[in-house]
Order: structure tokens, then sequence, then C-alpha cells
């Protein structure tokens, strides 16, 4: 933080600038909210230069069981633990978010449509903090995620679709949270891909699938995106290691 704003922030603690002078916003209503106003800090740029990278926010989107967790996961470790110096990272998966952010909603559109605002709001702030923000949601419509795209675009913030994908018989053979078994019994209402259609991304920035590559491998094809786009400041991520299973 540079000494003048350290200053401005001492004399505006102590009531000494005036209010056109203290670091506010424009006072204004937003939702059901009013008379609220955008509190400055350190700059952006600053935040970034001291964790050594931009933020971002990869957004992975799939059918369950297509291999969203099982790939944060792993991008988490493959930036945190296999580089020289760690990344600052965060992973917000939509099932440990509906344990308390979402845990009042429910899988209508309406509700689906919330989670994603949620999820998206979230991860701009983490990202504005220079926290490369992994995201795990179904987000089976594009409205969705084009909205979740455009709350970091308007932010200037980078963000990356990640398509997960794996046909529906593959993620229906894997059913790690015995979800299609659940359907099948008739204990689930709605599941995205057999109840009501999951929109195909048309142009993801990376598209993964996870039923013809290894874990390590649809990591490293993220990996490579990120070099590409230029977060970081003077580094180069190192890709994990290969293994054979699949």
């Amino acid at each position: 933080m540079s000494l003048r704003s350290l200053c401005v922030w001492a004399l505006f603690a102590r009531g000494i600038l005036s209010e056109v002078e203290r670091p506010y916003g424009k006072v204004q209503d937003s939702g059901k909210s009013s008379n609220i106003a955008f509190h400055s800090g350190i700059p952006r740029d600053e935040k970034w230069q001291s964790v050594g990278h931009q933020g971002i926010t990869i957004w992975m989107t799939g059918l369950s069981g297509s291999g969203k967790k099982t790939l944060s996961i792993a991008l988490e470790y493959a930036l945190v633990q296999a580089q020289a110096a760690p990344y600052f990272t965060n992973r917000l998966h939509t099932d440990d978010l509906r344990m308390g952010l979402t845990s009042d909603l429910g899988f209508t559109p309406e509700d689906r449509q919330e989670n994603v605002r949620r999820v998206a709001e979230v991860a701009r702030l983490f990202a504005e903090a220079g926290a490369i923000v992994i995201t795990g949601t179904q987000s089976p419509y594009k409205a969705n995620r084009e909205f979740a795209r455009d709350v970091h675009v308007n932010a200037t913030l980078p963000f990356l679709e990640v398509f997960v994908d794996a046909p529906i018989e593959v993620c229906e053979a894997r059913d790690p949270k015995g979800l299609y078994a659940k359907k099948r019994q008739g204990d689930v209402a709605a599941i995205a891909g057999i109840d009501f259609p999951f929109e195909t991304p048309e142009a993801p920035d990376v598209h993964i699938k996870t039923a013809e590559v290894t874990v390590e491998e649809g990591v490293n094809m993220i990996l490579a995106k990120l070099n590409s786009v230029g977060i970081h400041f003077k580094r180069t991520f190192e890709p994990l290691e290969l293994s054979c299973e699949r």
C-alpha cells in the first residue's frame, strides 16, 4: 500500500477528511439493499503483486459424476503442492457450499439460478483478492453460465469455463454419490441429462473428456490454458507427472 493511501486512511479514521475525499464509492441502491457504497482499499494490482499472480475463476461445469470434484481437487494439488512455490487458491464446490452458503436452496430452475449467482459472486470476491478460484457446479443452463462469466467480465477479472464432459452412461456407472441409483428408485425428483437437458457449452475455454483422458492429463490441459492466459508474473505452471490409469 502506498504512503499516500496510508495517509488517506489515517485521516479518514480520525474524521479529518470531508465526505467528498473519503474513500467511498457512490451511494446507491442494489436489489433490495439501499444507501450502500463500495469501500475501496488496497488497489487490486497491489494485492496481486503480493501473491505473485492475478486472480482468476476457473468455472467447471458438467453432469453429476462427470469428474468435476476429482479434477478440482487434483488441480488444487497441482497449484499448491506440485509447484516450486505454491499459488493462492480457493476451491468452491457446490456440494460443500450447500452445507452452508446455499443450504436454503433446492434444485428447481430458480434455485439453480440463485446457486450460480451466489457462487459467481463469492468467486469474484476471491479473484479480486488474487486467488485462483476453482468452482465445481453443474450449472446446466447456458444463461446461468453466461451470468457467471459476466460477473467477472464486468469486474475486469479473467474467467475460464471448463467443460468437464462425460457421457451420461459413464456418469451413471460412476455414480459417486448414488444419485442415479436414487433416481431409479424414485427418490430424486430431477437430474440434469435425464429429466431435463444439460445445455452443452458451445465454446468452453477448456474441454475435458474425462472418459478419454487421465486426471493428470485433464489438469495439465487447464494448467496449459492458465499459462496462455498469463495470470502469473514471473512463473510458469509445472505440469503433473502422467500416470497410466484412466
